[in-house]
């Protein structure tokens, strides 16, 4: 039964940043302090699926501020002056959730380290390797067309890979402007 437990609900990473969103709007809404988001940092961090821990991770600063946001801009439309009223409002709860806001990261955070965040960060990692690195020793051809030599003295003419090939330049007064008329010394 306690395996039935272990595999029942689970939430994708968007799944998890949309409870998030909701308990901390909810939260923001019902309780002026941060504990709707502190919940809801623990519910997404509990419910998300193994391999999508990462973009949660990065998310609860996101969110807490876009919740901040709607509360505030919902709060300031029945104002004189909305922009005034938005910024304020904004600034104090922002201000005044900071604490809350580092505490429900860091437990994220935790939570996330616990059940797997270095793998996922070690299996980006591997993903973002390129599969060949070129060749970083520097190039000894100083002209262009001379063949190469690597290891045994024998030559190569044809360009490694991952670099560039060699060229020749463009003809001199090749981007120059066409000049009308006729020259001086020609007329």
């Amino acid at each position: 039964m306690a395996g039935a437990d272990r595999a029942g609900l689970r939430l994708t990473a968007r799944g998890a940043i949309v409870l998030l969103f909701a308990i901390t709007l909810v939260g923001q809404v019902v309780l002026p302090s941060g504990l709707g988001f502190i919940a809801g940092c623990l519910a997404a961090a509990l419910l998300v699926r193994p391999r999508d821990l990462l973009p949660l991770v990065v998310t609860p600063p996101l969110v807490f501020f876009v919740a901040a946001l709607l509360v505030e801009g919902v709060g300031s439309l029945f104002s004189g002056s909305i922009p005034q009223t938005l910024s304020v409002g904004l600034f104090t709860t922002l201000s005044s959730g900071a604490p809350w806001l580092f505490a429900g990261t860091a437990l994220t955070l935790v939570i996330a380290w616990r059940r797997g965040l270095p793998a996922n960060v070690r299996e980006l990692r591997g993903g973002l390797e390129p599969a060949a690195r070129p060749d970083t020793r520097p190039d000894t051809t100083d002209t262009p067309g001379t063949a190469r030599t690597r290891g045994g003295g024998r030559a190569d003419s044809r360009p490694r890979r991952g670099r560039a090939a060699v060229f020749d330049p463009e003809p001199e007064g090749y981007f120059e402007p066409r000049l009308y008329g006729k020259a001086a010394d020609e007329r």
